[in-house]
């Protein structure tokens, strides 16, 4: 890594306090961290001499942030052919039962590639649901290599399975497989050691947040029987974190489990509440008085069924992401993609092109989503003595053409495979669409390699084929 490059002749969209863009702008780049913004002509000046990096005719944002997805589904996405019935069996299968740290190390490698070719720089992975690998640290440490291995910022959410307790998980030594009853103090001793080790790692690349189930009745698994332990656990999770000193979250919020986690003191500045739809009226000034944040997911499958009041909660003062909840059964890492999305789904719901102008898009992907994992000092905005994630966007694209009004057209047309060249931390971690970090073509053949074998170790390669329905039917089952 250079000390100092000097990312010039760019569009220079800040995302600071004012929202400086700067047309022939530059970004100075010193021991990893931003040093100054301005320019071209003044920085050049300033420091000369400096190697450079080219940015003409492209977009200097800082690194994307998607604030909420999951371990594992970069491997599994699309198994039952789209049908999420079939799709979340696979999932509760294969992740409790199939999975070795090989196959989860596999999975974050592919998934931190996947995102870095989208220009996403600091990724959240929930590792605490359908069943995921909390009965030894192996699981999770492999996972938090593969994120380093690519270059790319993880923050991995660790937590503790459904109940009821034990869980039921198997390791597996070549093709033999040897059942383990994991209790819930297990699971959380083993988030403890995780948070030891890995929160704020390799230089802040890797980071801990805790994350808990919820329970509401109806969502797959839940019982009148096993209904109050998610509670229990949940708040078991919740004084972990507090002790631990790291943030806290959970997957899968509707109407009434907000206000149900607010009376039992799971909420607060450092919680990051994911979904989130169908919030009723106090829940929504909950959230806001307590400052907990929100992971809204407008390509998911949850807001297909209700609706995140994302901008009934952001006017009430609320931060609000917008994420990928990426990237299966039916969605990437594309961040560009869910902005458009976020768009045109509010607009949808209020009859009213005037919603959620893309300025304030852009906003919940960068520096509001920085604030939504308590990095806002670090992240999300180029300015100096911020770290240096860095995405440079190509501009000169049919599709982003004519030159005129570059920063509408770049968040109403862009895609990820626009994105050129990345720096995270100071590191040019691509170049030219060519990743430095890692072989891209071994990353790719080490997944196929491990769900191959997660898929055999749990007689699942059913899975693989196409599903009744697919052709010639308006709906999987008609």
């Amino acid at each position: 890594m250079q000390d100092r490059v000097l990312v010039a002749d760019g569009l220079v969209v800040t995302m600071d306090a004012d929202r400086r863009v700067i047309e022939h702008g530059a970004v100075l780049v010193e021991g990893g961290r931003i040093a100054a913004v301005g320019e071209t002509p003044a920085l050049r000046d300033a420091h000369p001499g400096t190697p450079e990096i080219s940015a003409r005719g492209k977009a200097v944002l800082p690194g994307l942030i998607d604030a909420h997805a999951h371990a594992g589904h970069t491997l599994v996405k699309t198994l039952g052919g789209g049908d999420s019935a079939r799709w979340t069996e696979a999932v509760e299968t294969i992740y409790p039962r199939g999975a070795t740290p090989d196959f989860w190390g596999a999975d974050g490698a592919l998934a931190a590639l996947e995102r870095l070719k989208a220009g996403v720089t600091t990724g959240l992975s929930i590792f605490g649901a359908y069943g995921s690998r909390t009965d030894e640290p192996a699981h999770a440490e492999a996972h938090c290599e593969g994120y380093r291995r690519v270059g790319v910022r993880s923050v991995l959410c660790p937590g503790v399975s459904p109940p009821p307790y034990p869980n039921r998980f198997h390791r597996w030594n070549g093709d033999a497989a040897e059942p383990l009853d994991i209790t819930l103090e297990r699971q959380m001793e083993v988030c403890e050691a995780l948070v030891a080790s890995r929160h704020g790692a390799h230089d802040g690349m890797s980071r801990i947040m805790l994350c808990a189930p919820v329970a509401y009745p109806g969502r797959h698994g839940v019982t009148p029987e096993t209904e109050g332990l998610y509670d229990a656990a949940a708040r078991e999770v919740r004084a972990l974190s507090r002790r631990l000193g790291v943030g806290f979250t959970q997957d899968g919020h509707k109407g009434g489990t907000v206000r149900a986690a607010h009376a039992a003191g799971l909420l607060g500045p450092d919680a990051l509440l994911s979904h989130c739809i169908d919030l009723h009226e106090d829940e929504i000034r909950i959230v806001a008085e307590t400052g907990t944040k929100i992971a809204h997911n407008p390509s998911a499958n949850m807001s297909i069924t209700g609706r995140c009041p994302a901008i009934e909660l952001m006017d009430a003062g609320a931060t609000v992401a917008i994420c990928s909840d990426g990237t299966a059964p039916d969605r990437s890492f594309d961040m560009f993609r869910h902005m458009f999305q976020a768009m045109h789904y509010h607009r949808r719901h209020f009859r009213d092109a005037k919603v959620l102008p893309p300025g304030k898009a852009l906003e919940m992907i960068t520096c509001d989503a920085a604030r939504a994992l308590g990095l806002e000092a670090e992240i999300g905005s180029l300015e100096p003595g911020k770290r240096a994630d860095i995405a440079i966007v190509e501009l000169r694209r049919p599709h982003l053409w004519p030159g005129d009004m570059p920063l509408y057209r770049l968040v109403c047309f862009a895609v990820g495979s626009d994105v050129d060249t990345v720096l995270v931390g100071g590191r040019v971690v691509m170049a030219g669409r060519c990743v430095l970090s890692v072989d891209e073509e071994e990353v790719m053949e080490a997944a196929t390699r491990e769900i191959g074998l997660a898929l055999d170790r749990t007689g699942l390669r059913r899975m693989t084929e196409t599903p009744p329905g697919f052709w010639k039917a308006t709906r999987y089952g008609g």
